[in-house]
């Protein structure tokens, strides 16, 4: 799957920003939350307005030639009666819903991420109603795949932490993954991307082992930059955004890194699931290793449809990691948990510092992180160089400003992280292909 993702301009983070022109925080949230596309969450469970919420999100988006996101999140017994629970009232009405949102899907690719909790989370349902459910969901897949043959469709695969490759496999079969594109993971959680990579893998493998091929993943990526632990982020504040939606992974089993739970939405433990927290979103985006460049492209719209989905899924208690669920070992493709090792160069008289660390690695290519830190005075402005291995080529980078010429590479600070206390550092991170080697660094002010 190619193309450009889809952002939306009237979602809950693009008007907060457009609201808080004079908050501190509001560059950090604009520039590395609200700049990126993000999944429109259809949670309202409405039989006469579903079609038109699905028609509308899928046209703008068609309207520029760009991939929209959107989730179904209305199953009914929805997170078993946790923070986000609702959904439809049964599941005879559910497939009417379902019926409405296949008719606004119209014909070009669009992404629908089915039911986050409802395969991994189900020890609120007996086992007839866990058959009922199943079949729910194998219909529903291919209601939407009958009205619209280019949706690639997802089911859940809960997250590396919470059920075994097996048992999720398992229940991904039960409920019809054969009909859909795939599985998602990390969505209810923050599990670091290695994980869901080696997590996806064994799903992927245990799915061939019973005549399932050509199956894929998509992983949230929208807040596993930092640490794993506990389900909630609204309690926790060392979470980061982590690698910024795209459909280009490098990785064949991989359709897209993801930002599915949209960064600042809570998950219902201090505030209202799905609500948007300003302190939550800085938090996510101030110090993340890999925070996008750019600034929003189009302004929020004056008012907010009652469509809007208002909540989005928090995995309930009962979904904490337990030391018995780890993933299955990992294969070559995945990227590589284990960093390089660091080499830091100094320079403008000791002025600054840069120190890099591979970050992960795959066939063809890999990921990196540079930190720049201030020496012992201030700084307002910094530049990275190094020089590129041979075969090397720089394919994205986030966070500075890059300019090539032949294997010189120069990064260049942005707006928002220049400006360096004594001692205070910032990060930009790349992807390069090529094979990964440790670059000599030399950061330099003027």
């Amino acid at each position: 799957m190619s193309g450009t993702l889809y952002r939306d301009p009237d979602s809950q983070v693009v008007r907060w920003v457009s609201a808080n022109p004079n908050d501190s925080r509001m560059p950090v949230i604009r520039d590395k939350i609200a700049s990126q596309s993000q999944a429109r969450w259809m949670s309202n469970f409405n039989l006469s307005t579903v079609q038109s919420e699905v028609s509308s999100f899928v046209s703008a988006a068609n309207a520029v030639n760009q991939v929209p996101v959107l989730t179904s999140y209305a199953i009914p017994n929805r997170d078993c009666g946790g923070a986000s629970a609702g959904g439809a009232p049964d599941l005879n009405q559910y497939q009417q819903w379902i019926s409405g949102y296949a008719k606004g899907l119209g014909s070009r690719t669009v992404i629908v991420i089915m039911e986050t909790d409802a395969l991994a989370l189900q020890t609120c349902l007996s086992s007839t109603e866990v058959q009922q459910r199943d079949q729910a969901i194998s219909t529903a897949v291919q209601t939407l795949k009958a009205a619209n043959p280019n949706a690639k469709v997802y089911l859940d695969g809960g997250h590396s932490a919470w059920n075994s490759a097996s048992d999720q496999g398992s229940r991904l079969v039960a409920a019809g993954v054969q009909y859909a594109d795939g599985f998602f993971t990390n969505v209810s959680n923050f599990q670091p991307l290695g994980n869901e990579l080696n997590y996806g893998r064994s799903i992927i493998s245990y799915l061939q082992g019973r005549g399932i091929s050509g199956k894929r993943q998509v992983v949230d990526t929208s807040r596993n930059g930092g640490a794993a632990g506990d389900w909630c982020a609204d309690d926790n504040t060392d979470r980061r955004i982590g690698n910024y939606p795209t459909l280009n992974t490098g990785d064949a089993n991989v359709d897209g890194y993801l930002w599915i739970k949209p960064p600042g939405e809570a998950d219902g433990c201090n505030y209202a699931a799905g609500s948007f927290q300003a302190g939550l979103a800085y938090s996510l985006a101030a110090s993340a290793p890999y925070p996008p460049t750019g600034s929003p492209t189009a302004s929020p719209s004056a008012s907010r449809s009652s469509s809007s989905p208002s909540a989005s899924p928090s995995a309930s208690p009962s979904a904490s990691p337990s030391a018995s669920q780890s993933a299955s070992p990992s294969a070559s493709r995945s990227p590589s948990a284990s960093p390089s090792p660091s080499r830091s160069s100094g320079g403008g008289g000791g002025a600054c510092s840069a120190t890099y660390q591979t970050t992960s690695t795959w066939q063809g290519g890999f990921q990196g992180n540079v930190t720049v830190t201030a020496g012992a005075s201030p700084i307002s402005n910094w530049t990275v160089t190094w020089t590129l291995a041979s075969g090397q080529s720089i394919t994205q980078l986030w966070n500075g400003a890059l300019t090539t010429s032949g294997s010189s590479v120069t990064v260049r600070n942005l707006s928002y992280n220049g400006s360096l206390g004594a001692g205070g550092s910032t990060q930009f991170g790349f992807t390069a292909a090529g094979n990964a080697t440790t670059p000599t660094l030399s950061c330099t002010t003027s």
